[in-house]
Order: structure tokens, then C-alpha cells, then sequence
């Protein structure tokens, strides 16, 4: 007999109950909730996986009210969440979507400097990220969708033994980020259909033997890509790489950000400043903060053995951002595209590994910009 677990991200415990919801069985959907106060209470995040009518699986927008920025629009219903194994080990907030640990260590500020066996887990969780990573992008082509996607890399990280980190993460419905176009970051897996002319990031984060991995790139939609968007994207590739390059003991992570806004306003693209590079390993999330943007007061100093990320998002219009109804989906203000990557870093003696390294047949790459 499976094991069933509660379909409220809320809850997520194993349970015997037989509750269901009654939409999800008038249109054929599996789910279980442990009583009806799991039921009320997950509503509000179950209820996209519902069909806006009873026999009628064709994707529709959510928010029909919202002013949306730019072209893309939310595509449901989501598919339900993806079921993880039991015998693979989960963070704290597999079941209830509360990072308790995380959350406590955040309020130390401490940074923390991690040791040669913590590093070797490290290195071989990051290893695992850039397989999934480039297993997904992969597939990226126009006319596939970005919950095939989502499907996609939670099927390699589940093969490898390790848990997708987004999964349940503040409720967070998906186990990848997918964010097109005009979407800087947090973009939902959906029913979206890429088509030739997008740009997609992957955000792939997991959890194995006690340590997380993250990393992103953004990836071309088939050639026909408008001059602008390749200046973005380039723009922020560049940006990464730049950054890196400054990193080794001594360097101040306020400094990272006055490279990346030089670069960034010399190809008339702008910087995000709402989202930033954090501390990863034992935590998803933790000290320190890096800021992509300049004059920034981020305290900290790197030192041999800090781990932590830079992830510069790059907009061609305007810095600022809107969210969604969704509470995830991250966008720009002006509806003009946005990029981003990122790398998972170690300080050495000497300088910086970068532990999330492309390989030579990593798919995406970067492309001439178009004059």
C-alpha cells in the first residue's frame, strides 16, 4: 500500500484519512486531506489545481483582473504537487512549508565557514544540480510547456537520491523556477507554452546529504531572438562573470555590486535590487546577503571556506519589480525582458571554485549580440 500524504501544502503528513475534496473528484483528481481544518485552511494554494470548469482541462488565466506588466499571463490549472519517495531525506519544510532551522539561523547573522567533509558534501550536491540543470535545459524548445519542465527536473533529482529544495518552500507549488520573459524570478511552472522568440531561466535548487545546491541560467527559445533580449541576456551573463573574478579572502561582498551596476548601465540594462546572492550549504538561505546593485551596505568579508551564491538579474528596462497574484511570480515593472544566472561559490586559500560550473557540453552558451 502507498504511502498517502495530506494535499494541503500547509500539512503534507502522512495520513489514513479519506477526506477528499469534492471539486477534485467531480474532475478526477487525486487528493487526500488529514481533516477538514487541512482542507480550509490549504484552500487557497490547492484550489489551482482545479479546471475553471468541470470537464474542461484547456489552460485559462487566474487573474483576469490583474494588470499584468508585459504579454505573459498565468496559465492553469497547475498540475498537482509531485510526489517525492519516502526514503529520501527531506528539510523541515517537506511537510508544513516552514524553514524553521533557516529561520533561526537567519537571526544570528552569522556566516558561516564551512569545513573540509561539510565542503565534499557540498561539492557533491552542486555536482548533482548542474546534471539536473543541464538535463532540463536540455528539452527547452518551443512548444514545450514549463510544467513538462517542472516534471522534467523533478524526475532527476528524485533519480539521484536528492529532494528538490523549491518543493513546499514557503508553499511554493513546483519543484523548479521557470521564469519567462518579462519574469525576473520565482516564475511557477505552468501551462505556458514556450515559443520561438522567448527566454527562459531554470532555477534548480536541491537538497542532498544534509546540503543544498543552487543554480540558474537563462536559456534562448529556439534563433529568431530580438536584439535587445540577447543584450540582456548577455549582459547578464557577463555580469556573473565579472563578479566571480573579484571573489577571493578579503574581498567585501558590498563591492560585487558595484561591478555588476557598472557593467549592467554601460549596455543600458538596469539592476534588480529587490532579490540578491545569499549564504547556501546546510541552509537554502542564509548569511551572507549579496546585493547586485551599487553603493550597497552589505556588511561581510570573504574568508576560505564560505559558500554562498551570486545572481545578478538584469533587466533591458527599468529596476523595478511586481509580483503576482500568486504571492511568487516576480515581474518587471514595464513588461520588458529580464535575466539572470547563477553559480554556487566557494572561497579557497587562493581564491574561488566555482562548485556549479558549466560543463563543455553544457546545453545554452552564450550567443554574439546582434548589431
Amino acid at each position: 500500500m502507498s504511502t498517502v500524504r495530506c494535499a494541503s501544502l500547509q500539512c503534507g503528513k502522512i495520513t489514513d484519512s479519506s477526506l477528499k475534496c469534492p471539486i477534485c473528484l467531480k474532475q478526477g483528481i487525486e487528493s487526500v486531506f488529514c481533516n477538514e481544518s487541512c482542507y480550509k485552511d490549504g484552500y487557497k494554494q490547492h484550489k489551482a489545481i482545479h479546471y475553471a470548469k468541470e470537464g474542461d482541462s484547456s489552460a485559462y488565466d487566474p487573474f483576469p483582473k490583474f494588470k499584468y506588466a508585459g504579454d505573459l499571463r498565468a496559465q492553469y490549472p497547475l498540475s498537482p504537487k509531485r510526489v517525492v519517495p519516502e526514503d529520501i531525506v527531506r528539510p523541515d519544510w517537506a511537510e508544513n512549508g516552514l524553514p524553521i532551522t533557516e529561520q533561526k539561523n537567519y537571526r544570528t547573522s552569522k556566516i558561516s565557514v564551512y569545513n573540509k567533509e561539510q565542503i565534499k558534501r557540498i561539492r557533491k550536491a552542486c555536482t548533482l544540480g548542474r546534471e539536473v540543470l543541464d538535463a532540463g535545459a536540455a528539452h527547452i524548445k518551443p512548444g514545450i510547456t514549463t510544467d513538462e519542465l517542472d516534471e522534467i527536473i523533478h524526475n532527476e533529482i528524485i533519480k539521484r537520491g536528492a529532494y528538490p529544495s523549491p518543493l513546499n518552500y514557503y508553499n511554493f507549488p513546483k519543484s523548479v523556477c521557470t521564469s519567462v520573459n518579462e519574469v525576473i524570478c520565482h516564475g511557477v511552472p505552468d501551462k505556458y507554452v514556450l515559443k520561438e522568440g522567448d527566454i527562459v531561466n531554470l532555477d534548480v535548487s536541491l537538497y542532498y546529504q544534509g546540503m543544498h545546491a543552487d543554480l540558474n541560467e537563462t536559456y534562448y527559445v529556439g534563433e529568431n531572438i530580438r536584439k535587445e533580449v540577447v543584450n540582456t541576456v548577455e549582459t547578464a551573463r557577463e555580469c556573473l562573470k565579472l563578479a566571480i573574478k573579484l571573489c577571493k579572502p578579503g574581498t567585501t561582498f558590498q563591492s560585487l555590486g558595484d561591478a555588476i551596476e557598472k557593467h549592467a548601465t554601460n549596455n543600458k540594462c538596469s539592476v534588480v535590487k529587490t532579490y540578491c546572492g545569499h549564504g547556501v550549504g546546510e541552509y537554502f538561505h542564509c548569511p551572507p546577503d549579496i546585493p547586485h546593485y551599487a553603493n550597497n551596505r552589505t556588511p561581510g568579508v570573504m574568508k576560505p571556506g564560505m559558500v554562498f551564491t551570486i545572481e545578478p538579474m538584469i533587466n533591458e528596462g527599468v529596476f523595478q519589480d511586481v509580483t503576482w497574484p500568486d504571492d511568487w511570480t516576480s515581474s518587471t515593472k514595464d513588461g520588458k525582458v529580464s535575466a539572470q544566472f547563477e553559480h554556487t561559490l566557494l572561497v579557497t586559500e587562493n581564491g574561488v571554485d566555482i562548485l556549479t560550473a558549466r560543463y563543455k557540453k553544457s546545453p545554452g552558451g552564450p550567443r554574439n549580440r546582434i548589431k
